[in-house]
């Protein structure tokens, strides 16, 4: 019989998760820049083929050999979903203001709750229901002063257009990477996440490839590290802890940025935000809670 977990493992897939999504929020803040100096498409597949390229040794040094063709499905299912989705978010980062973006993309964690029920056959709980709806809430107090400020221009629609692209992958993302997981390890997944999607968008050089600006390669490199780091974070936690769980710790993302944007852009943390928040930690609280009694028999 197998030690019952502690209080701080059992909070360990939700603090990587926690880190995984702020990884990945510094990584969004590097790649508008790069998107905008350089265009969307080329700084994507940059981003993709650097993190291949940090990742890559540490994989062969495993010396574990080719993935099964069963897990190798999976590697290149989500590599796809990740290469189209990554690279509609990016485009609306060049229409959309950072936060408002990411607070938007928040939908996602909701789809995915129930797409976990239909595909991985998981019982939703109240309790996850209800963290779910507790952090959009706090996402829509906290955005609520900033959006329908502006005239709705076309590059706005385009962007929302593409941000809802960006989120119904995103959502199917989450219930892949929660069956990849369980199948192969963290530094397997974050190689093959950006190798495979690199590969993937490569294909669209011919149509879309421009030679990237020299100024925006540092910021491209930076993303892709990131990415990687954010990669690994995620997987490891998916790994320990179910989709419907980890899902709302989704919604950490806004903080993340008004916190970059508060430290980089001296951007003021106002008074919704602070409620905002509140309801989202609340939220990401109530998920962590597990009942005992399933914790003690998942130990045994």
């Amino acid at each position: 019989m197998s030690t019952p977990p502690t209080s701080y493992s059992r909070l360990m897939p939700f603090i990587a998760a926690a880190a995984g999504v702020g990884f990945l929020s510094l990584m969004d803040a590097f790649m508008k820049e790069a998107a905008l100096a350089t265009g969307t498409y080329t700084a994507t597949v940059l981003r993709s083929l650097f993190g291949a390229a940090i990742i890559a040794p540490f994989f062969l040094a495993q010396r574990k050999g080719w993935p099964t063709r069963s897990v190798m499905k999976l590697h290149i299912e989500r590599g796809i979903i990740s290469a189209f989705m990554a690279l509609s978010f990016f485009f609306a980062l060049t229409k959309l203001p950072l936060a408002e973006a990411i607070a938007i993309s928040f939908v996602a964690p909701l789809i995915a709750l129930y797409l976990a029920r239909i595909m991985l056959g998981e019982v939703i709980q109240r309790k996850a229901i209800f963290a779910s709806i507790l952090g959009f809430a706090g996402t829509i107090v906290i955005i609520s002063g900033r959006l329908g400020r502006e005239e709705v221009s076309d590059d706005v629609l385009m962007g929302l257009g593409a941000l809802t692209f960006s989120a119904l992958l995103y959502a199917y993302n989450f219930v892949v990477i929660r069956k990849q997981s369980q199948l192969a390890g963290p530094v397997e997944i974050a190689t093959f996440h950006s190798g495979v999607g690199g590969a993937v968008l490569l294909l669209l050089a011919p149509f879309f490839g421009t030679i990237p600006e020299t100024g925006a390669l540092w910021a491209i490199a930076a993303a892709g590290a990131l990415t990687v780091m954010g990669a690994m974070a995620i997987a490891w936690a998916y790994a320990r802890a179910e989709a419907q769980a980890l899902v709302p710790i989704e919604y950490t993302g806004f903080l993340w940025a008004s916190v970059l944007g508060w430290a980089f852009f001296k951007e003021p943390v106002t008074l919704p935000t602070i409620a905002g928040t509140a309801l989202i930690v609340t939220g990401c609280w109530i998920a962590a809670r597990g009942p005992r009694e399933r914790l003690a028999a998942t130990a045994s």
